[in-house]
């Protein structure tokens, strides 16, 4: 497997590492980071892969949440990967800030011209994983995902589909039951196709009522989020959970909106939720 660094950086005794390759599932190139903590030059440890949301990249988490210092205390790799392909120059994929460039959602697209390279579920599950794990001191047996907004949605969505390659899950103001709120809307008619019955698959709350994950799930939502009543509906979330018996954490705080000064706040806990069950 190729593997370009394009930048290394000493962090809290680790190292703080930007990548990129030629990636098979989006025929694109495709860019990734690595936080490496100080025990990692010792044994290989757990990995957590942080999904980021709209409009960000794979640099967004690594530069804004503050999570290395947390990371390098607890044994845990970080990895974040980009939000889409790139570079395609598809019509219509960078005409609107919600869908596009930036904005894959963390599917396997099945709709002309996007099914040839929006295909960031098999990337996140199978390429990328498998390019860390063959390049980094990272065991194959332990990977944690989490992520915000609609990298909450892709965190939960891709951990209900494959609970036996994500031990661990959580997530920050998911995108909680797309196929009924406007993002969700414009991403998989597109992505998808116009039979609703196929959107089903890529949503949250629909999976966790057919079959819960397999463990605990931690969601922190801020009751001041500018987009919990129109895109968010963390309560579907909770609806789900009570009917399918899900182990649910949902955790709703009051004076906190969608930026990452909430993720900020709450990160701490999210690792050692992760760090609990994946160990070091």
């Amino acid at each position: 497997m190729n593997l370009q660094t394009r930048s290394q950086h000493a962090c809290f005794g680790g190292r703080m590492g930007f990548y990129a390759h030629a990636a098979q599932a989006t025929g694109t190139e495709m860019r990734f980071a690595v936080y490496e903590p100080p025990q990692a030059s010792a044994r290989k440890l757990p990995a957590l892969y942080y999904l980021a949301g709209l409009t960000c990249n794979e640099e967004t988490f690594v530069i804004k949440a503050g999570a290395q210092r947390l990371a390098a205390d607890m044994g845990l790799v970080l990895v974040a990967c980009d939000t889409s392909p790139r570079g395609l120059n598809l019509p219509g994929d960078a005409d609107a800030w919600d869908f596009g460039v930036g904005a894959g959602f963390y599917l396997d697209a099945t709709a002309q011209p996007w099914a040839g390279h929006y295909r960031m579920s098999r990337y996140l599950n199978e390429e990328l994983p498998a390019l860390v794990e063959a390049n980094f001191p990272v065991r194959s047996d332990r990977r944690g995902i989490f992520g915000h907004s609609m990298g909450g949605h892709g965190a939960l969505v891709n951990a209900l589909r494959n609970p036996q390659r994500w031990h661990s899950v959580s997530a920050f103001a998911p995108i909680a039951n797309p196929v009924a709120v406007p993002w969700g809307e414009k991403a998989f008619s597109n992505y998808l196709g116009s039979d609703r019955q196929q959107w089903e698959a890529w949503d949250a709350s629909l999976l966790m009522r057919a079959r819960p994950y397999p463990g605990l799930m931690l969601v922190d939502q801020g009751l001041s989020d500018q987009f919990i009543d129109n895109q968010l509906h963390p309560q579907a979330l909770q609806a789900a959970a009570d009917a399918s018996g899900q182990k649910l954490e949902l955790r709703l705080h009051e004076g906190y909106d969608h930026s990452y000064w909430f993720i900020q706040s709450f990160i701490a806990d999210h690792l050692r939720h992760h760090a609990a069950i994946l160990g070091s």
